[in-house]
């Protein structure tokens, strides 16, 4: 077979499964759509033979991208270019970077999201509301949800309100933020507009904060808009949508939170949440609760919605972790 002069992106990605073999490559489809497993598989059948030379090709490019993204990760697109400069020479750098860039797009403020919290905050608390908003909806919810707690609860709503309509934010003004805050852009950001924030992104925030926090916003939200409520409210889990998890969910949730925490939980929990608890418990299990329940006395609100939230962060890792499924807005069953 000839040697391909000019190899398209798909082709050097069958090479390359090829040459990983196929225990490899199966773990890699694992993270692929189903479009990306057709189109390569496709390509690799088509493929009767690869070239040695065209192998070791495809190898050492992967490997230069690879080495790239890495010093991407550690230290943005600046150090990335240093350090590959000096090791490749100017020209191969730069040619290197290019080739990853045009295929992957490093999120703005991606130097934020490895700092502390803490640290962010100092940087953003004396910032307009639209850009604090415009900085959390790129952060990983955790770390944005314990900034949003940490601002005044007066400018919480209004943050919250700002990131779930805020739909997309210029690549100018998201140079200007980042350059406020003395970060560096990660990546050569394209010219059209870049998606942030949105519904999911403060569902994301508000599924992290704590309990307080969450009723403030969303109660404050409620006067000023009703209907952004309303489509927040759909897509958060909170701890009475435990009805919508499936049996075998329940017990795993059982068996995971903890005991005094699930007392305390359904000391104010309705009807339908005990049951949906105890149908899934042993009959003894079940009796015991109900009969700790009987003669459990008063308790503070705080301690029992606290314990509710600890519930529910439980849930939602086990979740992430795909354990547990939740059933979303709208009646999908979504399982991650």
């Amino acid at each position: 077979m000839a040697r391909r002069k000019h190899l398209s992106g798909l082709q050097k990605a069958a090479i390359l499964l090829i040459s990983l073999g196929s225990e490899v490559s199966a773990r890699i489809f694992q993270h692929l759509t189903e479009e990306e497993i057709e189109q390569l598989t496709l390509e690799i059948a088509s493929m009767r033979k690869v070239d040695p030379e065209e192998k070791e090709a495809v190898l050492a490019e992967f490997q230069e991208m690879a080495r790239a993204q890495a010093y991407i990760e550690q230290g943005g697109i600046l150090y990335a270019k240093q350090v590959l400069e000096q090791a490749l020479g100017e020209e191969k750098a730069l040619r290197i970077l290019n080739r990853l860039t045009a295929n992957l797009q490093v999120r703005p403020f991606d130097t934020i999201r490895k700092a502390d919290p803490g640290q962010v905050l100092n940087f953003l608390q004396n910032e307009h509301p639209q850009t604090i908003a415009l900085v959390l909806s790129y952060l990983q919810p955790e770390q944005a949800a314990v900034i949003l707690s940490a601002l005044p609860p007066a400018s919480q709503a209004d943050i919250a309100r700002r990131i779930a309509l805020m739909d997309r934010a210029s690549p100018e003004v998201i140079s200007q933020v980042e350059h406020i805050l003395e970060q560096k852009l990660a990546a050569n950001v394209s010219h059209d507009y870049l998606a942030a924030g949105g519904i999911e992104a403060i569902v994301a925030i508000l599924n992290r904060v704590d309990r307080a926090t969450e009723r403030t916003i969303l109660d404050t939200l409620e006067v000023e808009d009703p209907d952004l409520v309303e489509e927040i409210k759909k897509r958060m889990f909170v701890f009475e949508d435990i009805v919508t998890l499936d049996d075998r969910s329940i017990q795993r949730v059982i068996r995971e939170v903890d005991q005094r925490d699930l007392q305390l939980a359904l000391k104010v929990a309705s009807e339908e949440v005990r049951e949906a608890i105890f149908r899934n418990m042993s009959k003894r299990m079940a009796e015991a609760f109900r009969e700790e329940l009987e003669y459990m006395g008063p308790v503070r609100l705080r301690d029992v919605e606290e314990a509710q939230s600890r519930i529910v962060a439980v849930i939602r890792r086990l979740e992430e972790a795909g354990e547990v499924i939740i059933s979303r807005g709208g009646g999908d069953e979504i399982v991650v």
